[in-house]
């Protein structure tokens, strides 16, 4: 498959003010053809893991700009993921909506999981922590028993930003960052990550060391990197920011501080906003190397019990590999995943991130390594696509007592959901035909109405 590029649209579809972003939407609806011309990618393609600038997207792209990129490449299906925070929920599944794209939303955090206290699991050198995902939220508006967990998971975020930023500028001097006027000003909603305090401090180094060459000395000494690599590095800037994040914010950088069981939210702090909120936790799998992910029974067993319905994989990062020995363990890691979550009725939310340039758009489909694995990507799209839906509009959703009642076993609740997912269109069409079903109904009568 070819890659598609991002396309150059509307820049108001990124303008940080929301009438902006939905009324530059809504010229593209109104212009003739748009929504109906040749989609970029072949049919039956998903993404259900797309960063959003609500935590950081690689071009820039809001809710409402993923949801008319993936309306116009053709996605059958599309996911919006943001650390910390639900703040695109609501505007990402109005604009899929608007432009007929079946979409869901969710969020990502990580973690302390004190039962696998000493075994790394999906966060690189960090025993314990856990990257971890809640997907199938149908509003960013979660109900006041949850309130508070999701406000204390943006507070911690930040204390952990502004104790970073202090010793990386007093590392860096005479090149330093304001956490209030250089970073938060980069966020649409005050939620700064990492790779916006990268922004800053490279911006911050342009503006100090406005030489090339100078400032190709100072990155040299500061991330003790020979000179010509860094004056390299500036002529390939992008590559280059992953180079200075990897050595001044990651493990053995000047920035970084070894996480701690205080340092985030217990799983099950997390897991209860998000059932409450009526959404799913998911596992997020990274590629079954570490040493709890060599334990994956256990671990899986152990995220089930603590309210798992489905787990994460970012497919391109486990069989887009160079190096031929690596590429065989991991893509063998790859297949036994799936299996083993199919095996345990765990739907598969998949994607690609694009929260750093140069990553995929869509996942490459049309891999011969993806074939074993694709239906089952396609199949969780529109389960997490078919709980949305009925959540929404009818609080009939996985976590719903309707669900509790008609449908008691994760096998079951399964196959209803991408059953619903698959037949029913996005936007008002699905609506309607959803206006046929009730609460009284079997799961059976509403597969049939439908």
């Amino acid at each position: 498959m070819v890659e598609p590029a991002i396309s150059k649209i509307d820049s108001r579809l990124n303008d940080f003010d929301a009438s902006a972003r939905s009324s530059a939407l809504d010229g593209l609806i109104d212009d003739p053809g748009q929504l109906d011309s040749q989609p970029v990618i072949p049919s039956r393609t998903v993404n259900m893991h797309c960063h959003s600038f609500y935590s950081f997207n690689g071009y820039g792209c809001s809710p409402t700009a993923l949801a008319w990129q993936g309306k116009r490449l053709g996605l059958d299906v599309m996911g919006i993921v943001d650390f910390d925070v639900l703040d695109g929920v609501d505007e990402f599944l109005d604009a899929c909506d608007r432009v007929r794209l079946k979409g869901s939303a969710g969020i990502e955090t990580r973690v302390f999981i004190p039962e696998f206290a000493t075994r790394e699991i999906n966060s690189p050198g960090e025993p314990g922590v856990c990257y971890h995902m809640g997907i199938g939220f149908t509003t960013g508006q979660v109900p006041e028993r949850a309130a508070g967990i999701l406000d204390d998971l943006r507070q911690r975020s930040e204390a952990r930003n502004r104790a970073m930023i202090e010793r990386i500028n007093a590392y860096l001097h005479p090149v330093t960052a304001s956490y209030e006027e250089d970073i938060l000003p980069l966020t649409p909603n005050n939620n700064a990550t990492e790779r916006h305090m990268l922004e800053a401090y490279v911006s911050a180094a342009e503006k100090t060391y406005p030489d090339d060459t100078e400032r190709a000395q100072f990155w040299a000494k500061k991330l003790n990197i020979d000179g010509v690599d860094a004056q390299n590095g500036l002529n390939d800037i992008e590559s280059f920011k992953n180079v200075i994040r990897s050595k001044l914010m990651k493990k053995g950088g000047v920035g970084y501080s070894q996480p701690g069981p205080d340092t985030f939210s217990t799983i099950d702090e997390v897991n209860e906003l998000i059932i409450h909120s009526g959404a799913l936790p998911c596992f997020a799998w990274l590629d079954g190397t570490s040493a709890g992910e060599q334990a994956i029974e256990e671990l899986l067993a152990l995220m089930i019990d603590k309210g798992a319905a489905a787990v994460n994989i970012i497919p391109d990062r486990n069989w887009n590999i160079g190096d031929p020995d690596t590429k065989r363990i991991k893509v063998d890691n790859l297949y036994r995943f799936v299996q083993l979550a199919a095996d345990l009725d765990l739907p598969v939310n998949a994607g690609t991130e694009i929260n750093k340039c140069g990553q995929r758009l869509v996942d490459d489909f049309d891999a011969p390594e993806m074939s074993p694995v694709r239906d089952a990507f396609l199949d969780g799209a529109h389960f997490i696509y078919g709980h949305t839906l009925m959540q929404r509009w009818l609080a009939m959703g996985y976590q719903s007592e309707w669900a509790s009642q008609h449908l008691p076993a994760r096998k079951e609740k399964n196959t209803f959901y991408t059953r619903v997912g698959y037949l029913v269109p996005a936007g008002e069409e699905g609506r309607a035909m959803l206006r046929e079903v009730n609460k009284v109904m079997s799961p059976s009568e509403i597969i049939e109405a439908l």
